[in-house]
């Protein structure tokens, strides 16, 4: 896949290209794991509740780093929210918690790889780099997104299939990027409206007046 890069908005990844990516499935998406059924509801609460993060795989530390690093590749935009207020970090958190030692460990040395990598460009964390430091330094790490070299353009890379899967697993994602109008993931059956003689709010259809 090409350079994701779009410098009209500085460190944001174009949404075109991620849409690319998941139509043609040329990505190490492929090689993460789908997360579970228990774990999309879990993420649909969070969403919904707006709930604090209660993390089950990542320290605080390192949520706040993934936070950062996920909203850094998909930010707001004048078409929706960025990743944060996704609650990408949530996702990607209970996709680890559900995962093996080996993916989690790539996370940990990961995180790692970008902090060591920042700090030596810019003598401070990830966390800490101002809006134009990110521009740069995402610009940099992903020069090399087709063949990734050091751990940091690796973990780049993992990163931002990880953010692409989270981000269009969202409401956010799916009903105000993507403006989809079909149907929306409730947590539960509630049927339609319509059987009451009534308008539907879920599923759009109007009352049918009843037949003489």
């Amino acid at each position: 896949m090409s350079k994701t890069i779009d410098m009209a908005a500085p460190g944001a990844m174009s949404r075109r290209s991620m849409l690319k990516a998941i139509g043609t499935g040329v990505s190490t998406m492929a090689l993460l794991p789908l997360i579970s059924e228990e774990g999309a509801l879990a993420f649909e609460a969070i969403q919904r509740t707006n709930a604090a993060p209660k993390l089950k795989a990542l320290t605080a530390a390192q949520y706040a780093t993934v936070d950062a690093f996920t909203d850094a590749i998909i930010p707001t935009d004048a078409v929706s929210p960025g990743a944060r207020a996704a609650r990408v970090a949530d996702y990607i958190d209970l996709l680890l918690s559900e995962s093996d030692a080996p993916l989690r460990n790539t996370w940990t040395q990961g995180l790692a790889a970008l902090d060591e990598a920042a700090s030596a460009k810019f003598t401070v964390p990830f966390v800490k780099l101002t809006p134009a430091q990110v521009t740069e330094f995402l610009t940099e790490i992903s020069a090399n997104e087709a063949q990734p070299k050091t751990p940091v353009e690796q973990f780049f890379k993992v990163t931002k299939d990880a953010t692409i899967r989270g981000y269009y697993t969202s409401e956010i994602g799916i009903h105000k990027d993507l403006q989809y109008k079909g149907n929306q993931y409730l947590p539960e059956f509630i049927g339609c409206h319509t059987e009451d003689g009534k308008d539907c709010p879920h599923c759009g259809q109007k009352a049918q007046p009843k037949a003489e």
